[in-house]
């Protein structure tokens, strides 16, 4: 848990140490209490999981299911109003900015949330939804409605979403 505060404090330029991370931080603090309430649900202790994400939601006033998988060092800025449903994949080095929703457009088993790659920003406000990807590095601006899958590199505004940019990242070969 010290690390993520510490990821936060280096990211985030309005932190002014890692301690007020820690205890000020409502996106933080969901952080952990889906840590908690996710090692439940994979031990498919159901009704405790879904409390203790509860208890998170009114305190934090972030809603993530228990079943979302959250990789390592997520960053929910300013947290209020972000929805993280059950079969979301976020992956590591994510940026999410209050009031987004990560959602379905239907019901059925299987995925029915985004699936978020490494070092995504999504700005405020924005919708995620169906089982759609975001691919690694991509920018989702605010307010955008993102329901078809946005390329590597891509930055993605507006409603419906499109793309308005995408850098292109060439590997680069090592000759010996």
């Amino acid at each position: 848990m010290f690390s993520a505060a510490k990821y936060i404090f280096n990211n985030d330029p309005a932190a002014k140490s890692v301690w007020e991370v820690i205890f000020t931080y409502s996106g933080f603090h969901a952080l952990g209490f889906y840590r908690v309430s996710h090692r439940l649900y994979r031990a498919k202790r159901y009704f405790l999981a879904a409390l203790i994400a509860h208890w998170g939601k009114q305190i934090t006033k972030v809603e993530i299911h228990p079943g979302a998988k959250i990789g390592q060092h997520c960053f929910i800025d300013h947290g209020t109003g972000v929805v993280i449903g059950e079969t979301a994949i976020i992956g590591d080095f994510v940026t999410i900015l209050h009031g987004v929703t990560l959602g379905s457009r239907y019901n059925g088993d299987g995925p029915r949330h985004p699936h978020v790659a490494d070092h995504v920003l999504i700005g405020a406000n924005a919708l995620l939804l169906g089982a759609i990807k975001i691919g690694a590095h991509a920018k989702v601006g605010a307010g955008s409605v993102v329901l078809d899958n946005v390329p590597r590199y891509a930055t993605v505004v507006g409603n419906p979403g499109r793309i308005v940019a995408q850098q292109v990242k060439l590997a680069v070969r090592s000759s010996l």
